[in-house]
């Protein structure tokens, strides 16, 4: 047989036992010949590789924090190490110039600044016994393993102060705090959940929702109407989904660098910045090619987060001024509206909530500018369009971009407006102390400006004049939770007409919005050359018929 038809024959030979192998088992059920197919449902697996219930360095009580962080360190042995280089830690960083930045560096406008607060400030802190200037931030048995990695929802580190949970029954504004068992909760930990990032980031500024207006326990079992991305029904994501994790170091806006660096598409690749919406949905996530037009300058939260505090209010306003009043009997005042939110309180003075608030939008690369503590006030007044008035304060912090940066776009913000004490001397912010017993000269305790401002500023190594009073100031925050269903995006109606979202903000052209007169021109001329030329041709058609 010569050696081509050789082949057609063990080609047809192999095609015919194909067929014939297949009509054999067509229809026969075929059983692997091993018993692992109950593995088949991954139902059970475990979501983490140690149960450590079953540890026996965990099998023991525990006076204190640092006592359970002894004891993980004997496993996890670089774990300290890591977390004491992050921001979570030292609240501090350096930009490329060499300057520090950090909370210690700055003042905001809620409970202004950390200097001689410490105590209660740092009860969000991930360590134990930040009390005063002299922390020992290197001391690794400092460190607080539970509060990021507690399953158990029982860890609570308010109000014991300095970052320590109540290790002994205390009263505290009429409940009862228990002290927490510490080894069930060593033997019950796992990788950071929402409600362990929620602990502290939903509850900055002293209460829920108070600081981010997007940032609340409404998060811990959101509806899609609430966020489209951790609906529990739904997407289900953990904050970690995004805020992605490397040695420790939690992805996010730090002051000297944006969060979303790397504004392209990284997947299937992660990267240490996931947090562009870019890196999973592309630059042109729409079907529509003119809505992929729009993301060169504008950012996606504009238009896909409406509305911030969708259920629970967040507060917009703060006036220190008008606190530490008390009724006729001497009492405390404390005010409420008719959902419980504080409207005055001797302790915090004036506040007003708000609740489905409209973003103010802004120019924005992803940085911003601060006014440091002993700054003078001078440069930094801003003028805040509002919509709906103009609002004059000096800025705490300020967004950083320009219609002519090719990084920035139109984000939405969070416009967070105080009044608050500053020397009208030096013409500087002012660091009161808060926070702490009675006779210590806190403003909480003794209800005496004057001496908690000279107590804090002497704390902070700051010059006093000895005057004080209060002036307007504003805080802005990004907003980029609580994104809304597609449905219930923007629409080109609510930014292209004359007052429409954007309508305050300058240096582009908005068809619909703005006026120009050329433009115009050019449009009614071709209006009118349709007319005319519809009126030519009518006329012609008709003289025509006539003619025939």
């Amino acid at each position: 047989m010569k050696g081509k038809k050789r082949t057609w024959v063990v080609l047809a030979l192999i095609f015919a036992g194909g067929l014939l192998h297949s009509a054999s088992v067509k229809g026969v059920k075929l059983i692997p010949p091993y018993n692992s197919l109950d593995l088949l449902n991954t139902k059970n697996v475990p979501p983490i590789t140690v149960d450590h219930s079953k540890i026996k360095a965990l099998q023991k009580p525990f006076a204190t924090g640092p006592d359970v962080t002894k004891a993980c360190l004997q496993c996890h042995s670089q774990a300290a190490k890591q977390v004491m280089h992050t921001y979570h830690w030292t609240w501090l960083t350096k930009d490329k110039d060499g300057h520090y930045r950090g909370k210690g560096f700055f003042i905001n406008n809620f409970c202004i600044s950390i200097l001689s607060n410490e105590p209660r400030c740092t009860s969000c802190h991930a360590g134990y016994g930040w009390k005063d200037k002299n922390f020992d931030f290197k001391n690794e048995n400092n460190v607080d393993c539970l509060v990021c990695h507690d399953q158990t929802g029982k860890y609570k580190k308010f109000p014991a102060g300095a970052g320590h949970p109540v290790y002994k029954p205390k009263v505290f504004l009429g409940k009862k705090w228990l002290p927490p068992d510490l080894s069930y909760i060593a033997q019950h930990v796992g990788l950071p959940g929402r409600r362990n990032c929620g602990a502290c980031h939903f509850y900055g500024g002293g209460g829920d929702n108070v600081k981010h207006g997007d940032l609340s326990s409404d998060l811990l079992n959101p509806t899609k109407d609430i966020d489209v991305h951790m609906d529990a029904k739904g997407l289900n994501f953990s904050c970690t989904k995004c805020h992605t994790t490397h040695q420790h170091m939690v992805a996010g806006r730090y002051y000297e660098r944006s969060a979303g660096i790397e504004h392209r598409l990284a997947l299937p690749k992660p990267t240490k910045n996931m947090l562009g919406c870019e890196n999973c949905h592309g630059t042109r996530p729409h079907k529509i090619r003119i809505l992929n037009n729009h993301t060169t300058k504008v950012a996606c939260q504009t238009c896909h987060i409406p509305y911030f505090a969708k259920k629970r209010k967040t507060n917009l306003w703060w006036d220190w001024s008008t606190a530490g009043k008390f009724d006729a009997q001497g009492h405390k005042i404390h005010k409420h509206d008719s959902e419980g939110y504080p409207t005055y309180k001797t302790e915090k003075g004036t506040l007003v909530w708000a609740r489905m608030v409209k973003p103010i939008y802004m120019w924005y690369n992803g940085n911003f500018e601060y006014g440091y503590i002993g700054e003078k006030i001078d440069s930094l007044w801003i003028e805040v369009n509002m919509g709906d008035s103009v609002v004059k304060a000096v800025y705490i912090n300020k967004p950083l971009g320009s219609p002519k940066d090719p990084n920035s776009k139109i984000y939405p913000f969070k416009a967070h407006f105080s009044k608050q004490p500053y020397d009208p001397v030096q013409n500087i912010l002012v660091v009161p102390h808060l926070f702490g017993p009675k006779g210590s000269g806190a403003f909480w305790a003794d209800f005496d400006w004057k001496k908690a401002i000279e107590t804090g500023m002497k704390y902070a190594g700051l010059p006093w004049s000895g005057k004080y009073g209060f002036i307007k100031t504003v805080q802005f925050y990004t907003i980029s939770h609580q994104v809304s269903p597609k449905e219930k995006a923007l629409k080109c109606a609510d930014c292209h007409v004359k007052n429409g979202r954007l309508a305050y903000v300058q240096g582009i052209y908005m068809p619909g919005r703005d006026r120009f007169k050329l433009i115009e021109i050019l449009g009614w001329l071709a209006v009118f050359a349709t007319l005319v030329g519809v009126v030519i041709h009518g006329g012609i058609r008709l003289f025509s018929k006539r003619g025939e």
